[in-house]
């Protein structure tokens, strides 16, 4: 059960990353935020461990860009331009994309119990998305592909045999974030100076979304599978929405409430059942 709390806290903190752009990081390039977010923390985890990447330059490499050089622009582009229950519900698509992705890449058909359960936690999300907002279409393909290169990057992580998540996650955020200087200035030129007001919104978005919760999201996808974190991830919006309620004074009503308890339930079956497998696997495997 510690494992799947600690993989609850990855959309937890993911989930805040839309009140954190709308209350400080408004007036910020998305292009230069995704760089603050990413290199600082990524030079903070190289400094407290130091070390060569425990995969070839070449994996480490595909994972940067798509965990981070390519996800961060994308993901901020979509918390820019779209509320955070908009865009936190295009991501909650990472189960079903997931399934796809397996299903296309390695052959994996998806298993029936798990494909009806993310097709309710997605159905509740839906729910919970304000029927008043204008839904952007840049912004709704930006939060899409990003969720994509998520999934496409998950798989890879599963595969590929690392024992060191914390150097892993040092070297992608690192990797990443200097990939992304170039775009930047590209991109929007030099950087805006810091201000005071925006200071607490990067430290969060940088030491919290990006250091400690790439390292628990690697970790719990190693921990739990793919599958099991990417229907967790559900909760990304659901956080989103009650941030929203208490940060920006949204209102929820009766329906999205609903939706909220219907995300909720098919995480709940969703760790009941895979438990349930785990027992039945080892009571197998002991007779």
């Amino acid at each position: 059960m510690a494992n799947y709390l600690l993989a609850a806290l990855v959309p937890i903190l993911w989930g805040s990353t839309y009140a954190a752009v709308s209350l400080f990081l408004h007036d910020l390039s998305p292009f230069w935020v995704a760089v603050w977010r990413a290199l600082p923390a990524g030079l903070l985890l190289l400094l407290l461990k130091p070390g060569r990447p425990p995969l070839p330059w070449s994996k480490m490499t595909l994972l940067s860009v798509f965990n981070i050089a390519a996800f961060f622009p994308l993901l901020f582009i979509a918390a820019y331009r779209l509320p955070g229950s908009v865009a936190g519900t295009l991501g909650a698509t990472l189960p079903l994309q997931l399934m796809l992705m397996q299903w296309l890449v390695e052959g994996k058909r998806p298993q029936l119990k798990m494909l009806l359960l993310a097709l309710v936690g997605f159905s509740g999300i839906v729910m919970i998305l304000n029927p008043s907002a204008d839904i952007d279409p840049i912004g709704a393909a930006a939060a899409l592909a990003a969720t994509a290169l998520v999934a496409r990057a998950s798989l890879w992580l599963k595969d590929w045999p690392v024992t060191d998540i914390f150097r892993l996650t040092a070297w992608q955020l690192t990797l990443g974030g200097l990939l992304l200087v170039p775009l930047a200035f590209i991109v929007e030129g030099a950087p805006k100076p810091i201000t005071t007001h925006e200071l607490p919104g990067l430290i969060w978005v940088s030491l919290l979304n990006s250091s400690f919760a790439y390292w628990a999201f690697s970790r719990s996808i190693k921990k739990i599978g793919a599958d099991s974190m990417a229907m967790i991830s559900m909760l990304n919006p659901v956080v989103a929405v009650t941030l929203g309620i208490f940060l920006v004074g949204e209102v929820l009503g009766p329906y999205q409430w609903l939706g909220i308890a219907m995300v909720m339930m098919s995480l709940v079956l969703m760790v009941y059942s895979k438990q349930r497998t785990q027992r039945k696997l080892a009571l197998k495997h002991a007779q």
